[in-house]
């Protein structure tokens, strides 16, 4: 009998019912000559402290460091999981051949082997290696096994993982805990999750400390178009203003117009990274929101394995994109236009040096009813895919220099000559970043201008969110915004893909972080922790970075696994000696772990004005107060942008204006008079920058679940404990009903 195991049970069904396993039995389906089971993830893990030696148990100080000579895995210590377990080994016991199908990753290797190596199986095992859960995906992986030899280098650098995790984890969080922790707090200190919160804190601590500077901007308007000082900013207010009262008296005259086409080509394929960083900036999911759903679909079977690094594609693949566009029906408005040619092979898609495990994530053509989440997350995948096999985008670039006197001015603008890969995100609503339509400048003409002279201030960093914390862990805390070179820096990233979600979640629950609607800050308990720690290694997001990349050359063959263990023990041991012998004595204890201060960024609301912030329109002029309404400097001259002191019969205030711009509504007011009628509700802009108002809706005694929200239109009525709400409820619906 051939045994195969798998990850989960719900992978197992569907490798059962491709190999004619169709008899359910307890733990495993068999049939057709084959078992196949499964492990619930984790059935084994590495040996707590106490099962190596009975007293450390005690979390005493001399008991660190604790090294063992070697590391013992066992079957973890759970009902459920044992009685799996037992299921597993005796049909191990009378196979002929063991066929690993756990996840194509590391930690899929982890898992299985731990597991046949704790039921003593000894026998043939092979492995099965699949990017897909589909039927044809299935039954080619079958038909290629590979010998379970091929992947001893990736269990290693699994096992030296987890290894390292338990050195450091065990050994520094039971360190701080009794050295420095409170009444019943545990200082939890790991590999990667401190360096991360290191990140931070220290993000934290600059803005909080940022002193804005003043600089001056000269500008000037002619023909509608805003010009700026071509050589930027003045730090001194009299060099700026020596040149404002000099460009005054002169025509503005253009001197050259240059225009340069470019190329701009279609957003990467995404690597796992890249799908968190754009589901929450563009929908608000958290890290590991997106990873489940991407799970998910890949258990669906309409996405290849989620779990990746890499945003190419291997040559052989290339064979099969006009099979699996054509059964896209769904998208066939952009994928017609691909199937009537020959599709487009670009050496940025497709790069066999550039894949290992596993290639970028995309759709595999078989397409099913989606949540509405899900669906979000599998269009942009399919989207990226289709554009990839689009033309290049070509665009014209355009560069003009005027002048006043003998003082130049510079303006650009972008025109897309040919749309290309951009029409496949047209219906996303997304115009084209950065596009600025110029007017037709000829060299040599001459006219009135308006200059303007304006002081401005530096501004702190951005506090991270999860998609900027990601990008951070992805390059160890460097800023980097090119993707190539982001790429080159994978190797060194803090985490794996697969594991940076968890790490942000773990955080989250020993409440070292917290949630600011998308910022993410540490709390007070958090920068504790961090100021605490005096050793920098540990809190060194280059250092973890190194150990990643070690851990990726076990994966190579280039490393032993041996020379990782080594340097992670030399370490704990001088960790433990540093600890121990400092003088300072510090306590954490549990806390209202609210973030650290208030920023000083953000000064409160009732100390901004609506005169001279910038223009939400045009982005480009400032707000001045008229006789009955508030707006843009340049009205008339290119923006019609106003805020009316009265809406509806009704005086809104400077505040409410304020909210509006900061949160892009109003809250409810009540006074509007709307056709006679009084009406309450909030104002918004709608899609010109006029104000529109939003009546308040109101709560219907007959709300039921299942019906549709009345507020999205798309989401579904879900009963809760005290009240009904918007099934898009993570999507950004807040339609609540509360029962009484």
């Amino acid at each position: 009998m051939k045994v195969c195991i798998a990850e989960k049970p719900s992978v197992a069904r569907e490798i059962a019912a491709v190999l004619g396993a169709n008899t359910k039995r307890d733990g495993y389906f068999e049939g057709n000559g084959y078992a196949v089971t499964y492990t619930f993830g984790h059935l084994c893990t590495l040996c707590e402290p106490s099962d190596y030696k009975p007293y450390w148990k005690s979390w005493d100080l001399n008991n660190l460091p604790m090294l063992p000579e070697k590391f013992k895995v066992k079957v973890s210590d759970d009902k459920g999981i044992k009685k799996q377990f037992k299921i597993v080994k005796g049909l191990f016991d009378k196979a002929e051949v063991v066929i690993n199908c756990g996840d194509a990753g590391q930690e899929g290797e982890l898992i299985q082997r731990w597991v046949i190596n704790e039921a003593k199986y000894k026998g043939k095992v092979q492995r099965l290696w699949i990017s897909s859960l589909t039927t044809e995906a299935i039954k080619e992986g079958f038909e290629n096994l590979k010998p379970a030899e091929n992947y001893d280098n990736l269990y290693y650098a699994g096992f030296s993982r987890s290894i390292g995790d338990w050195l450091l984890g065990i050994n520094a969080t039971r360190l701080y805990t009794v050295k420095h922790g409170g009444y019943k707090q545990v200082l939890s200190v790991g590999r990667v999750q401190t360096p991360t919160l290191a990140m931070l804190v220290n993000r934290y601590k600059e803005i909080e400390n940022f002193v804005p500077q003043p600089y001056w901007e000269l500008q000037t308007l002619f023909r509608d178009t805003l010009f700026s000082y071509e050589e930027g900013r003045f730090l001194k207010m009299k060099d700026g203003e020596k040149l404002a009262n000099k460009v005054k008296e002169h025509e503005f005259e253009i001197v050259s117009i240059t225009k340069k086409k470019g190329t701009e080509y279609a957003p990467k394929l995404f690597d796992l990274t890249g799908l968190q960083v754009y589901c929450n900036t563009k929908f608000g999911f958290s890290a590991d929101d997106t990873l489940k759903i991407a799970q998910r679909l890949y258990e669906k079977k309409v996405v290849t394995y989620p779990r990746v690094d890499t945003t190419f594609l291997p040559n052989d693949i290339y064979p099969k994109v006009k099979g699996i566009l054509s059964k896209l029906t769904d998208y066939s408005e952009f994928t017609q236009p691909l199937l009537t040619k020959k599709i487009k092979k670009s050496s940025k898609v497709f790069n066999d040096k550039k894949v290992t495990d596993h290639h970028a994530i995309i759709p595999t053509g078989i397409q099913t009813h989606l949540q509405p989440a899900e669906q979000q997350v599998y269009d942009i995948i399919t989207k990226r895919f289709i554009a990839v096999f689009y033309d290049d985008c070509k665009v014209s670039n355009t560069t003009v220099i005027g002048k006043a006197d003998d003082v130049n001015f510079k303006t650009t603008g972008k025109e897309i000559l040919s749309k290309g890969w951009r029409v496949v995100f047209e219906s996303d609503g997304s115009k084209s970043k950065g596009e600025s339509i110029l007017p037709t400048f000829t060299k040599g003409e001459k006219g009135p201008h308006e200059p303007s002279f304006l002081e401005k201030q530096t501004k702190p960093p951005k506090h991270y969110t999860e998609a900027s914390l990601l990008r951070a862990m992805e390059t160890a805390g460097k800023q980097v915004d090119d993707d190539e070179l982001r790429d080159l820096m994978k190797e060194n990233g803090i985490g794996r893909p697969s594991t940076r979600a968890n790490i942000i979640e773990t955080l989250f629950k020993r409440k070292y972080i917290k949630r600011n609607k998308k910022q993410i800050l540490p709390t007070v308990t958090g920068t504790q922790l961090i100021d605490t720690i005096q050793n920098d290694l540990l809190k060194s997001a280059e250092l973890t970075g190194h150990w990643e990349k070690q851990l990726k050359d076990i994966e190579k063959g280039e490393i032993s696994a041996n020379t990782f263990i080594k340097g992670m023990k030399r370490m704990v041991d001088a960790l433990v000696y540093e600890v121990r012998s400092e003088n300072v004595e510090t306590r954490i204890s549990a806390v209202n772990n609210k973030p650290a201060g208030k920023s000083k960024s953000k000064p409160r609301s009732k100390n901004k004005k609506l005169v001279g912030a910038s223009c939400p329109k045009c982005k480009k002029g400032q707000l001045l107060k008229g006789k009955s309404a508030y707006g843009c400097h340049l009205y008339g001259k290119g923006c019609d942008f106003v805020l009316p002191f009265k809406y509806g019969e009704k005086k809104v205030s400077e505040n409410q204006y304020l909210r509006l711009l900061d949160k892009g509504s109003t809250v409810n007011l009540k006074g509007f008079k709307i056709n006679g009628k009084s009406i309450e509700g909030l104002l918004r802009f709608d899609e010109n920058f006029k104000l529109k108002l939003e009546p308040k809706i109101p709560a219907k005694s007959t709300t039921k679940a299942g019906d549709a929200c009345p507020k999205c239109k798309t989401g579904r009525i879900l009963k809760g404990k005290t009240a009904f709400g918007c099934s898009n409820y993570k999507t950004g619906c807040d339609f609540r009903v509360n029962f009484n």
